[in-house]
This record gives C-alpha cells, sequence and structure tokens, in this order.
C-alpha cells in the first residue's frame, strides 16, 4: 500500500497553532459536532471554504429537510431549534406512496405512532442558519473561514492540517464535515462506496390550489419520480427525481409550461400550481465509507454517510453521527482519557454504522426497485405497496424508522 497522508508524521520542526480538536466543515453536522461539545473545555477550530457572512445567512438552496422526532429533540437540546422561525416550521402527519397510474396508495398516518405528526419540516438554508447561530451563542469553537485544507496527516501523538494561506494546526482529533465529496477523508487513506445513480434531483417549491393536508406523497412513475412534501400554507416542497439526460430539458422549461406538467403529473391532486421560487438541481451520488475513522481522524455528517433523499435520511444521520462522536469524547473527557485514541473512535465507528448501515442499504433497494421499469419490477412494487398496507408491523417498522421513534 502506498504511502497515504496517514502515514505522514509531522516534522519535528513544525510550526503550529495547537487546539484539542479541528473540525473541517462549518456545515449543520460538523457546527452540530461543535455544539455538543460546549462546556467540555475544549479548545476547537473550524475550517471552512466558504466566508462567514454566508454561513451567518445562507442562500436559499431549493432543499427542504423533513426530520425525525430524535433530530428535533437534539436539535432543540443544542440550541438550534430555538433558532428556526416557528412560521417556517411545518409537519407531515400523513405519508403516501404511489406506483407509476395506478390510484392504489401505502399510507402512512402518525395516530398509529400516537405521535402528533410523523416529522417536522423545514428549509435547508434555515437549518444551516439556525445551526450557525447556536454555534456562535455557545461561544466554544474558534471559527477558520474563507480557508480551505491543503495537505493533513496525523502521527501517534496529534493530527495536523495546513491551511491554503499557509496556517498549520496541530490538535489531539481532527474531524471531517467536509461533504460526501470529502477532501480531507481522501487524504486520510480511506476508501468510499460511491453510487451515482445516473439522476439528477431538480427542487422547487410551488404553491397550490388546495390543501395538503400534511400529507406528503412519494409518486414512483415510470420515467421519474415526484416527491411532493407540504409545507406552511397552500405550499409544498417539490422534488423530481429523474434521468440525468434529460434534467436540462425540465430545467429549461417555460415557468407556465413546468407548471402544468407537474399539476398533470400529480394528477390533479391539489390543483392548479404554480412555482413560487426558482428551480435548483443537483446530482445523485450515495456514498458510504468504509470506515469512520482513522489514527485521530474521524468522519461525520456526509463526509461518513451521503444518502439518497428519498427517505430523507441524510441530515437526520449526520446529527446523530455528530452528536454520538461527541458522547464518545465526552465519556474520554470525563475519565480524563485521550479523546483522539483509537478505542473511543472504534466504538463510535460501531455505534454509527450500526445505525447507519441498514438505512443507507434499504433506501438503495428501494431507489432500484423503484427506478425499474422492467414489468417484473413494476408487479413487484404493487405487491409490496399492498403488503405494506396489509401487513401492519411491516407498515410500523418502517414509520419507526421515519420519525426514528424507538420501539
Amino acid at each position: 500500500m502506498g504511502e497515504d497522508a496517514m502515514d505522514r508524521k509531522m516534522p519535528p520542526d513544525f510550526p503550529t497553532e495547537v487546539y484539542d480538536i479541528i473540525v473541517v466543515g462549518a456545515g449543520p453536522a460538523g457546527l452540530s459536532f461543535v455544539r455538543a461539545l460546549a462546556g467540555c473545555g475544549l479548545k476547537i477550530a473550524i475550517v471552512e471554504k466558504l466566508p462567514r457572512d454566508v454561513l451567518a445567512d445562507p442562500p436559499v438552496d431549493g432543499r427542504d429537510i423533513a426530520l425525525t422526532h430524535r433530530s428535533e429533540q437534539t436539535m432543540g437540546e443544542l440550541g438550534i431549534w430555538s433558532h428556526i422561525p416557528p412560521e417556517e416550521i411545518a409537519v407531515i402527519r400523513h405519508a403516501r406512496v404511489i406506483n407509476g397510474t395506478s390510484p392504489y396508495a401505502l399510507h402512512f398516518d402518525h395516530r398509529e405512532m400516537g405521535k402528533d405528526y410523523l416529522g417536522p419540516i423545514m428549509a435547508n438554508h434555515l437549518i444551516r442558519r439556525a445551526a450557525f447561530r447556536a454555534f456562535e451563542a455557545a461561544g466554544n469553537g474558534e471559527l477558520i473561514p474563507d480557508r480551505t485544507v491543503v495537505a493533513a496527516g496525523s502521527d501517534e501523538r496529534a493530527a495536523w492540517v495546513v491551511l491554503d494561506d499557509g496556517r498549520r494546526l496541530r490538535a489531539s482529533l481532527l474531524v471531517a464535515a467536509d461533504s460526501r465529496f470529502s477532501e480531507t477523508r481522501r487524504q486520510f487513506g480511506i476508501p468510499a462506496r460511491m453510487r451515482d445513480f445516473g439522476r439528477s434531483c431538480i427542487v422547487c417549491r410551488m404553491d397550490h390550489a388546495q390543501d395538503h393536508d400534511d400529507t406528503a406523497f412519494e409518486c414512483f412513475h415510470y420515467d421519474r419520480t415526484l416527491a411532493v412534501l407540504p409545507l406552511a400554507g397552500r405550499q409544498s416542497s417539490v422534488v423530481i427525481t429523474l434521468p440525468s439526460d434529460r434534467a436540462a430539458e425540465v430545467m429549461a422549461m417555460g415557468e407556465d409550461e413546468f407548471n402544468r406538467d407537474i399539476t398533470a403529473r400529480f394528477g390533479q391532486r391539489l390543483g392548479a400550481m404554480g412555482l413560487s421560487g426558482g428551480r435548483h438541481i443537483y446530482p445523485l451520488v450515495a456514498v458510504y465509507a468504509d470506515r469512520f475513522f482513522a489514527r485521530r481522524f474521524a468522519l461525520v455528517g456526509d463526509a461518513a454517510v451521503g444518502m439518497h433523499p428519498v427517505t430523507a435520511h441524510g441530515f437526520n444521520l449526520g446529527l446523530r453521527g455528530a452528536v454520538t462522536l461527541a458522547h464518545q469524547i465526552r465519556a474520554a473527557r470525563g475519565r480524563g482519557g485521550d479523546i483522539g485514541a483509537a478505542p473511543g473512535l472504534r466504538r463510535y465507528h460501531v455505534a454509527h454504522n450500526r445505525a447507519a448501515r441498514p438505512i443507507y442499504l434499504g433506501t438503495n433497494v428501494l431507489v432500484g426497485l423503484y427506478t425499474d421499469d422492467r414489468p417484473a419490477a413494476r408487479v413487484a412494487r404493487n405487491g409490496l405497496l399492498r403488503l405494506g398496507n396489509i401487513f401492519k408491523p411491516a407498515r410500523r417498522r418502517i414509520m419507526r424508522q421515519l420519525t426514528d421513534k424507538a420501539a
């Protein structure tokens, strides 16, 4: 095996700024991780390529995030929830899964779980802004914005990074939270299994004539997938998943043509639908790192697991992993131990892998089945929907995953 960053030792004369933890990436997962360590007395640096003003007021990116009950609770505990405007929080009470043009649907009802709703939903840029405000309020980390990591490594004593302005940082632990295409992960030689679905995701918000009744729809049409997720008022988040070679055509549609197309594809369920903002496009690539740690190094957020959005688990898993790692560090700190030692990082890997792998694999199987247009697959899809309605334990198990409610 060739040399990798993990095997490059820090030179003895390496001038450094010393921290306990260095975090690469100031997205919601990275900031939540830092916020979860407030009160530990640790000196933490957060390196982020974006400027501070963008972190403080992120632009609208078209994405809306469905949260689990666990995530809602965690965001409350971390002081993030209080920074979300209440009028921007919607809830999903029902979810319906539809196959092709069939009127039959697999129905999930919040009342079966004894909850007021399956989960809340809100704009991604509001979560990013709230996470940054909670981080600032806690004051337990030093932000280094507008900088990228050009080199990284570790030895038995410490991890280190070199920034693009020449600054050199050293810490007991380095944490990568820099996206599913993490360069820091690559520098530490951790392979990641990537699944390029050959599809793109177009997201937007649309107003509509009729009430959505807090119902989320996942419509698996034979040429594309259409998700319609309830927002405040008569507005929904629309997610179109389609082969990438057809995405440009949809993005190029005039507004009136696009509105008519989505209204028709959704079967007029909400009456006439009209764009209430811009359209945004993203490639669909799922990522799962072979392991979530190396020597004095750990992965959180999409750097560890980057999900297909169909089951809405991406941010929820990222938040859960960030808190799991923070708990391991708190435990080590409480014992007076080494926060970057391998045993604690391995425990984090085992716990997060146990939570994430079944959801990741199950989501990919679901996506494979419901994007397969062969006749046998169409029959299997219809059969599974009907079985889900008839076999209540299976449906409740799916709802427990959707809400992240303990059995």
